[in-house]
């Protein structure tokens, strides 16, 4: 869920370390935690995410579905709808409402809009439940760079010689230092690229594949586009780059001959780290878009430095939101999307009816309701479709099925005092070499006063990659919370011996389907692509399409599908034109 930095810096000598990156492999059989941090006492908490449960409905076709089939207790004219309140629908709205559009709805299934960008907050401080930074963007990244400039993480652009043009960051929102350490050897060390006791014959390896890293970063195709883009669909169409779809992170290590334990290591915890699985699991070229896709530069900041938040991309969910706040509709059950029939209009012009439950009815009760809309756009992950669109061709609903999802682990540990440790201090982002987790990042690190502080909270995040996605997901759903507080009070007190007296609090949230996990050949193969046609006035944005979960892909769909409802509406007067007129 969260991008780095690959650290180039790597010294030392000695013995190489055994290999720790099948460690994940051993979670569920419980060898791994054994004997280790058995809990003394009970921990507050609970487990979170239980939305899900009611979206499965829309897959059992339980009897509650099945009532819905009457006539809705209420019907709406709407000019559009917005299904889904992710990253992709609220950056629909926003858009929308940014081109003076205000004839739409968005439903959101959960309490909360946001999806894996969701944040949670107590008495010591917000906190993230999923993707918690954005990389400084890309120069062409310019929808990421407008709404920066808007909500005031861009403040302006450097009239210096050396930096002139460049965007000034607010420097409350960049990642304050120190931002990443690595548990190695017993002892904590500055960055994440092992490095106490690496020969040099590995070191050898770092330096040839960062070298490779850097030049993907500024390679350019035969048609001009870079080869690695963000958004994805700028990329180069180049077979010469294309070619590395076809394999996966493991083979394409293996091709290079770079066998480093340690490189593997680093290499395995960013597949797992961007996408929620291992290097046999993802295509190279997503694997290497990781390491390449990144350029942004910054007055006031290194290169591909980040932005960061306690509340994470929860920052910009509730700053998204408060522009579009009169659209949305939370606790609402999308069951039906159908075309309207007319004897006028032709299948590709009909609009939509869109039924949904008010499961979030603050009367208590749950009422059905009918938007009847000219257009809509489906911002919910792209297997859903299947679910709940009446009458989408059999071919159209099958290419989903190539869409595999990552399930994640996601714990927010509160403590009445922050854990320390031997050699490098405590960063933003902090990992264990020994630990199938991704480690955690602390809530109060942006803080001003955070070292004269004790109480924070620690956000912890395990992809579940040691099995496929579905039974992995089954294996989750019979955990308890017990369980899983064991899981974690036992990892974390390896990298910090006695944690567990700190604990004041420690929940748990389960993403079934936490992001998109791009296998060998899903980038560029041809389900990704047929997965994005609109069917009709229907039109498809989430970042699954581009097969990268981050928040600039789903940006981009979000702000395609309202520019495509926007092409066939009655001409809506732009407010930033209208500004300029009357200045």
């Amino acid at each position: 869920m969260h991008r780095r930095r690959f650290l180039a810096a790597a010294v030392g000598a000695g013995a190489a370390l055994a290999s720790g990156m099948m460690l994940g492999r051993h979670l569920f059989s419980g060898e791994l935690f054994s004997g280790v941090g058995a809990r003394r006492r009970k921990i507050p908490g609970r487990i979170l995410g239980a939305a899900a449960s009611i979206g499965h409905r829309l897959r059992r076709g339980t009897p509650v579905l099945s009532a819905l089939s009457g006539v809705p207790t209420r019907t709406e004219t709407v000019s559009c709808v917005v299904v889904g309140g992710g990253m992709a629908g609220l950056s629909a709205a926003w858009r929308l409402r940014k081109k003076g559009f205000s004839k739409f709805v968005l439903l959101e299934l959960d309490s909360e809009v946001g999806g894996n960008s969701r944040s949670g907050e107590t008495e010591v401080s917000a906190y993230p439940w999923g993707a918690h930074y954005v990389p400084i963007p890309n120069a062409d990244s310019f929808l990421v760079r407008e709404l920066f400039e808007e909500l005031g993480v861009i403040t302006g652009h450097s009239l210096e010689a050396s930096t002139r043009g460049l965007p000034l960051y607010n420097e409350t929102y960049l990642c304050a230092d120190p931002q990443e350490r690595l548990l190695l050897h017993g002892r904590w060390q500055e960055g994440l690229i092992p490095q106490f006791g690496v020969p040099e014959s590995e070191q050898r390896q770092y330096r040839n594949f960062l070298k490779q890293m850097d030049e993907f970063r500024t390679a350019r195709g035969a048609d001009g586009r870079p080869a690695f883009a963000i958004p994805l669909e700028g990329s180069s169409q180049d077979s010469r780059f294309r070619r590395l779809d076809a394999l996966t992170m493991e083979e394409y290590l293996k091709e290079k001959g770079w066998d480093s334990p340690h490189l593997r290591w680093y290499v395995n915890y960013c597949c797992r780290d961007d996408y929620g699985g291992t290097l046999d699991q993802v295509s190279a070229w997503a694997g290497i878009h990781y390491f390449a896709g990144r350029s942004g530069r910054a007055a006031n900041a290194a290169p591909q430095s980040v932005l960061t938040w306690p509340e994470g991309n929860g920052w910009l969910v509730k700053r998204l939101r408060e522009r579009v706040q009169e659209q949305v509709r939370t606790g609402s059950l999308v069951y039906r999307i159908s075309r309207q029939k007319s004897e006028q209009k032709s299948e590709g012009t009909s609009g939509f009816f869109v039924d949904y439950l008010e499961i979030g009815n603050p009367e208590g009760a749950q009422r059905t309701v009918r938007l009847i809309a000219d257009h809509v756009i489906f911002a919910a992950p792209r297997f859903i479709a299947r679910h709940v669109i009446e009458g989408f061709p059999s071919e159209r609903a099958r290419v989903s099925e190539a869409f595999h999802y990552a399930p994640w682990m996601v714990a927010n540990v509160s403590v009445d005092s922050v854990p320390a440790g031997h050699g490098a201090p405590l960063s933003w982002d902090n990992v264990s070499y020994q630990s199938p987790s991704l480690g955690y990042v602390l809530s109060t690190h942006q803080e001003i006063v955070r070292y004269s502080r004790e109480k924070s909270v620690l956000t912890y995040y395990l992809p579940l990659s040691d099995e496929a996605p579905e039974a992995a997901r089954k294996s989750a759903s019979k955990k308890s919370l017990e369980d899983w507080q064991d899981l974690v009070v036992g990892d974390l007190s390896r990298m910090h011996p006695g944690i567990e007296s700190r604990i004041t609090r420690l929940d748990v949230w389960i993403w079934g389907h936490g992001m998109i996990r791009p296998g060998r050949g899903f980038i560029w193969g041809k389900d990704r692509k047929a997965a994005a046609e609109p069917w009709g006035r229907l039109v498809f944005a989430h970042s699954d399409l581009s097969g990268i979960s981050i928040f600039e892909e789903a940006q981009y769909w979000g702000v395609r599908a309202a520019d495509q409802v926007l092409a066939h509406l009655p001409t809506v007067p732009d407010p930033e034109k209208l500004k300029e007129q009357g200045s």
